[in-house]
């Protein structure tokens, strides 16, 4: 079996967020980046598929140099390749262009995506992925088996679980839940000499109409100052929630 799991180089959620040129582009200095969490759930399955089935487990992402110690992360942790898209991940269409082409030219029988990315919370690419190549499709996954050229699969839903009977090729959108917290492997001193040795391919992009534009950003408003309300007065207490906070 070969496996394909798709890395986002995002930002990590200590990072201080500023955005410059007048609030139209992300500012990345003195941000410190990692691997999507959806993703790392995704490195650490396919991880247990090579390890108990022999599969063969390539990364992939899409971004400038920058983004080449995070996936040598992914190296380090147990990956046998990367491949590295240069171009900036423009919008969440972009980017599964880039990787649906990587697929197709790739023959991968599994792909491993995570649902969304912790920076813009798209939720679209491995949808789009899926469309693109007309593979078979299970999002929110918490649970993937797979033997022979079949697979089983445990997806969240509104209210509950649904467990899917399903056949290879597959593209998954993982998530918390797919393996243990306590499973996510850190590099060790091993991994991270052997990662110097493994092969990153960087590749040139396709050509793709850029769908959307970043035209601001914006940060959360502030939190106002707290009101303290002496507790025998409920009166006050609720005309604050109904009339200030309108939450009832």
């Amino acid at each position: 079996m070969k496996i394909l799991v798709c890395i986002s180089n995002v930002p990590d959620t200590t990072s201080k967020i500023n955005f410059t040129e007048d609030n139209s582009k992300f500012d990345t200095n003195g941000v410190q980046f990692v691997i999507n969490p959806n993703d790392e759930f995704g490195l650490t399955r396919a991880m247990w598929f090579k390890e108990k089935q022999g599969a063969t487990l390539h990364v992939a992402t899409v971004g400038s140099a920058a983004t080449e110690p995070t996936i040598r992360k992914a190296l380090a942790i147990g990956a046998d390749e990367a491949i590295r898209i240069d171009a900036e991940p423009t919008d969440g269409f972009f980017v599964a262009r880039q990787l649906a082409e990587i697929i197709k030219n790739g023959g991968y029988d599994l792909v491993i995506a995570g649902r969304e990315s912790i920076d813009y919370n798209g939720g679209m690419v491995p949808g789009i992925v899926a469309a693109l190549l007309d593979m078979n499709f299970v999002n929110t996954c918490i649970s993937l088996e797979v033997e022979g050229n079949n697979a089983t699969a445990i997806r969240e839903i509104d209210g509950g679980k649904e467990k899917i009977a399903t056949s290879l090729p597959l593209i998954i959108g993982g998530q918390k839940g797919l393996v243990e917290e306590s499973d996510l492997r850190i590099p060790n001193m091993r991994g991270i000499m052997m990662a110097r040795q493994k092969q990153l391919n960087v590749v040139a992009p396709v050509d793709t109409n850029q769908a959307t534009k970043d035209v601001s950003f914006e940060k959360p408003a502030a939190k106002g100052a707290v009101k303290l309300v002496d507790a025998d007065n409920i009166d006050e207490l609720v005309n604050l929630l109904h009339n200030e906070a309108k939450v009832i």
